[in-house]
């Protein structure tokens, strides 16, 4: 009697000595080429930013429109709105419009914005500076 325990205790210390050799469902796959099979996406050209206009008097420019950019703080916990992303946000979008330079007209905190704790807003003219 005493030797039934014994011997199913030894069977089933056996079972956990085993190694553990997982069973792969999906085959491997060969390798492909070294050619990435997506192309990154293209980074935005560089937008020049002007705080002066009289910077711009010897250049030849052609505006393109009004842009903004923004950053928000929704709430008091949410962390301050930050004017250097605004300004960034500016040149993406002036980028977008296929501008290279950027005439800033002004920056501001404001905190009467609906939706919006508080709210940096960056405004200026996207331009098209000919090089020479």
């Amino acid at each position: 009697m005493r030797l039934l325990p014994l011997c199913l205790l030894a069977l089933m210390l056996t079972g956990c000595v085993r190694e553990y050799h997982p069973i792969s469902s999906a085959p491997s796959r060969p390798q492909q080429s070294s050619k990435p099979t997506h192309k990154p996406a293209p980074r935005p050209a560089p937008v020049k930013v002007y705080t002066d206009a009289t910077d711009l008097i010897s250049k030849p420019f052609r505006d393109l429109g009004e842009v903004s950019g923004d950053d928000c703080q929704t709430s008091t916990q949410d962390s301050p709105p930050n004017i250097a992303t605004a300004r960034k946000r500016l040149q993406v979008k002036a980028s977008q419009m296929k501008a290279n330079a950027v005439l800033l007209h002004k920056c501001e905190i404001v905190s009467s914005t609906p939706g919006c704790y508080r709210q940096a807003i960056c405004q200026g003219s996207a331009l098209e500076v000919s090089r020479q």
